[in-house]
């Protein structure tokens, strides 16, 4: 079976790897022309993603390159501490930045596929015996199956199932991630404090906005609320004028956060959205990850895509290459997995809109029993899914 994947970060090339070791035909194109370094930190949570990421062999890697859980301190513009966001709320079971789990799935895969960067899919042509892919630099060329791994904007759904606005719901806020470091002012929240041998974030709120310095996770994070998207995606210039912009008159150190956002070389800025899909095939066509099954920054997106490439990798196998049958037990599994994607909006959470809201949430870390609920509540969401052994090929390569 000859398979194309779009898109080389997290669910890409961990499907590759298990097609690939399994008799597939792999190839991988990625937009970007490297993977992609440092970004914010994802995490896994529950048995469901650890026993995975095991039969991937895969988990001790990510073991030996897990960051230290930060504890998120929730202060007032005076640096009074008003509440605790614990790690691991925060941080899951095992907590690691993207492009570090990028490296390792890349290392894992890269023995069992063609993995090619900088290129993209223009089109697809599908007919009865397989797909026709024209591509931005490669000749074209046909493939039994294409499978979209790339991520919440993807270009093969928006090619196999229809334009994005039809498939993909914007939440309201928006979120903005940059990769650099504050000095230290003297006061309470040095980027470089540690306590209890956890790393130290500070968090700051102001009714629609959050903005967060240090720890682990992102050394400058920021979510707010807006009624439009004025940026252009594809503009990075663009994208920190928007940031800068909304986040105008901030108090505490926001506005020097917002000065190095803006000059740093790692910036990324987009929407809070999740998918609005409970199919995630189309003929030939399947989607994996976030361009099936979104929900930004709702806590379960990077393991929803580990699972969904072994799901989707075994089914196929089980299949013994009936392609139909694969992905219609795709859907049947990853449906309701998937629901905790359709149902979470964490941009009131991080940033509610009003003073009032912002102590009731600050009060759920602040009160033991409290948050002993919300634990048990996001501990629901990760119990073991009872996903099937597909006796799939294991690892043949280490880190």
């Amino acid at each position: 079976m000859k398979v194309l994947i779009s898109g080389a970060s997290i669910a890409g090339p961990a499907l590759a790897m298990w097609l690939g070791r399994n008799g597939a035909d792999v190839t991988v194109v990625e937009k970007s022309p490297a993977i992609r370094p440092g970004g914010q930190a994802v995490d896994f949570k529950g048995p469901t993603h650890r026993t995975v990421l095991e039969r991937m062999g895969v988990w001790d890697d990510l073991v030996a390159a897990q960051t230290a859980k930060s504890d998120v301190r929730l202060i007032d513009a005076d640096e009074r501490v008003k509440a605790v966001m614990p790690g691991e709320f925060l941080g899951g079971d095992l907590e690691i930045r993207r492009g570090d789990l990028a490296r390792i799935l890349h290392h894992h895969a890269a023995p069992h596929a063609d993995i090619v960067f900088g290129d993209e899919i223009l089109d697809l042509t599908e007919n009865a015996d397989g797909v026709t892919v024209a591509f931005a630099r490669r000749p074209t060329e046909r493939f039994d199956l294409v499978v979209g791994a790339d991520g919440i904007h993807s270009a093969v759904r928006a090619l196999a199932f229809g334009p994005e606005e039809a498939h993909l719901e914007p939440l309201g806020h928006y979120y903005a991630v940059a990769d650099a470091q504050l000095p230290s002012n003297g006061a309470s929240t040095s980027v470089t404090e540690l306590a209890d041998g956890r790393a130290v974030q500070y968090g700051y709120n102001e009714p629609g906005r959050y903005a967060v310095l240090g720890g682990t996770k992102a050394p400058l994070f920021f979510v707010f609320r807006e009624d439009r998207a004025a940026y252009d995606r594809r503009d990075t210039d663009s994208q920190k004028a928007f940031l800068a912009q909304s986040l105008a008159g901030m108090g505490w150190r926001v506005p020097e956060m917002v000065e190095a956002a803006v000059n740093a070389p790692e910036f990324y800025l987009d929407t809070l959205a999740r998918t609005r899909m409970t199919s995630f095939t189309r003929g030939r066509v399947a989607l994996l990850g976030d361009a099936g099954y979104a929900n930004t920054l709702g806590g379960f997106g990077t393991g929803l895509a580990i699972v969904g490439a072994y799901v989707l990798a075994g089914e196929l196998e089980a299949a013994r290459g009936d392609h139909a049958a694969a992905f219609a037990a795709y859907d049947r599994r990853m449906g309701p997995l998937s629901k905790v994607a359709r149902r979470s909006n964490a941009g009131p959470f991080l940033a509610p809109r009003s003073p009032m809201r912002i102590r009731m949430r600050d009060l759920v870390f602040a009160n033991g029993p409290l948050f002993r609920a919300m634990m048990r509540l996001t501990e629901a969401f990760a119990t073991d899914a009872g996903l099937p052994d597909y006796s799939l090929r294991g690892a043949t390569v280490t880190a």
